[in-house]
Protein backbone atom coordinates (compact mmCIF):
# COMPACT_ATOMS: atom_id res chain seq x y z
CA UNK A 1 0.00 0.00 0.00
CA UNK A 2 1.60 3.09 -1.12
CA UNK A 3 0.91 6.26 1.11
CA UNK A 4 2.28 9.92 0.45
CA UNK A 5 1.82 12.24 3.11
CA UNK A 6 1.27 16.03 2.53
CA UNK A 7 1.91 18.95 4.82
CA UNK A 8 -0.57 22.10 5.26
CA UNK A 9 1.48 23.59 1.94
CA UNK A 10 0.42 20.81 0.47
CA UNK A 11 3.91 19.95 -0.12
CA UNK A 12 4.97 16.09 -0.09
CA UNK A 13 6.95 15.18 3.12
CA UNK A 14 7.27 12.01 3.28
CA UNK A 15 6.10 8.04 1.79
CA UNK A 16 5.66 4.28 2.34
CA UNK A 17 6.00 2.20 -0.45
CA UNK A 18 5.15 -1.01 1.64
CA UNK A 19 2.23 0.69 3.76
CA UNK A 20 4.96 0.28 7.34
CA UNK A 21 7.93 2.10 6.51
CA UNK A 22 7.93 6.22 6.06
CA UNK A 23 10.60 7.75 4.61
CA UNK A 24 11.21 11.53 3.50
CA UNK A 25 11.85 12.45 0.04
CA UNK A 26 15.76 12.31 0.39
CA UNK A 27 15.42 8.82 1.84
CA UNK A 28 15.96 9.03 5.42
CA UNK A 29 14.15 6.26 7.43
CA UNK A 30 11.36 8.27 9.92
CA UNK A 31 8.73 6.03 11.39
CA UNK A 32 6.85 3.52 11.08
CA UNK A 33 2.89 2.12 11.09
CA UNK A 34 2.03 -0.30 13.57
CA UNK A 35 -1.57 -0.73 13.66
CA UNK A 36 -2.80 2.55 12.79
CA UNK A 37 -0.16 4.52 14.68
CA UNK A 38 2.84 6.30 13.77
CA UNK A 39 6.33 5.45 15.30
CA UNK A 40 9.25 6.75 15.79
CA UNK A 41 12.04 4.08 15.25
CA UNK A 42 13.08 5.11 19.18
CA UNK A 43 9.64 3.70 20.10
CA UNK A 44 8.32 7.22 20.33
CA UNK A 45 4.60 7.68 19.59
CA UNK A 46 3.65 10.49 17.33
CA UNK A 47 0.56 10.11 16.07
CA UNK A 48 -2.22 7.97 14.11
CA UNK A 49 -3.02 7.90 10.90
CA UNK A 50 -7.22 7.16 10.29
CA UNK A 51 -9.28 7.95 7.03
CA UNK A 52 -6.25 9.47 5.36
CA UNK A 53 -5.23 11.82 8.02
CA UNK A 54 -2.29 11.55 10.49
CA UNK A 55 -3.04 13.42 13.25
CA UNK A 56 -0.80 14.32 16.18
CA UNK A 57 -0.90 13.21 19.86
CA UNK A 58 -3.42 16.12 20.31
CA UNK A 59 -5.76 15.13 17.56
CA UNK A 60 -4.60 17.70 15.32
CA UNK A 61 -3.88 17.34 11.88
CA UNK A 62 -0.84 16.98 10.60
CA UNK A 63 -0.54 15.48 7.02
CA UNK A 64 -3.20 14.13 4.44
CA UNK A 65 -3.18 11.66 2.03
CA UNK A 66 -4.28 10.97 -1.31
CA UNK A 67 -7.09 9.00 0.18
CA UNK A 68 -9.06 11.16 2.65
CA UNK A 69 -12.26 9.09 3.11
CA UNK A 70 -15.13 8.57 5.76
CA UNK A 71 -16.95 10.80 7.77
CA UNK A 72 -16.10 13.63 10.30
CA UNK A 73 -13.98 16.44 11.22
CA UNK A 74 -12.13 17.22 7.94
CA UNK A 75 -9.86 20.07 7.80
CA UNK A 76 -9.79 22.24 4.38
CA UNK A 77 -6.69 20.69 2.12
CA UNK A 78 -4.57 22.79 -0.05
CA UNK A 79 -3.87 21.60 -3.64
CA UNK A 80 -1.11 19.44 -3.49
CA UNK A 81 2.02 20.56 -4.88
CA UNK A 82 4.29 18.03 -7.58
CA UNK A 83 6.22 15.33 -5.75
CA UNK A 84 10.01 15.49 -5.47
CA UNK A 85 12.17 12.81 -7.10
CA UNK A 86 12.64 10.43 -4.27
CA UNK A 87 16.36 9.67 -2.96
CA UNK A 88 18.11 6.74 -2.42
CA UNK A 89 16.38 5.40 0.87
CA UNK A 90 18.93 4.67 3.89
CA UNK A 91 18.80 1.15 5.41
CA UNK A 92 16.17 0.94 8.37
CA UNK A 93 17.18 2.00 12.10
CA UNK A 94 16.42 -1.03 14.49
CA UNK A 95 13.07 -0.90 16.26
CA UNK A 96 13.38 -0.44 19.66
CA UNK A 97 9.95 -1.26 22.03
CA UNK A 98 6.94 0.65 21.34
CA UNK A 99 5.90 3.07 23.67
CA UNK A 100 2.20 2.64 24.94
CA UNK A 101 -0.63 4.54 22.27
CA UNK A 102 -1.61 7.39 24.04
CA UNK A 103 -5.17 8.21 25.18
CA UNK A 104 -7.10 9.07 21.91
CA UNK A 105 -7.48 12.55 21.29
CA UNK A 106 -11.07 14.19 19.97
CA UNK A 107 -10.31 15.17 16.29
CA UNK A 108 -9.47 18.75 15.93
CA UNK A 109 -10.21 20.62 12.83
CA UNK A 110 -6.57 22.81 13.23
CA UNK A 111 -3.48 22.24 12.04
CA UNK A 112 -0.37 20.93 14.02
CA UNK A 113 2.03 23.15 14.77
CA UNK A 114 4.27 20.16 13.93
CA UNK A 115 3.26 19.67 9.80
CA UNK A 116 6.10 19.22 7.80
CA UNK A 117 9.39 17.13 8.71
CA UNK A 118 9.92 18.40 12.07
CA UNK A 119 6.69 15.92 12.89
CA UNK A 120 9.50 13.14 12.70
CA UNK A 121 12.02 14.89 14.77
Amino acid sequence: MSIVLYDQQGTAIAYSEDGEHIYTFAGKAVAYLEDGSLYAFSGVHLGRLENGLVRDNQGAVVFFTDTVTGTGLYIVRPIRKIKPLKGTRQLLPSKRPAAAKPLRPNDMVIWSAKSGERFFE
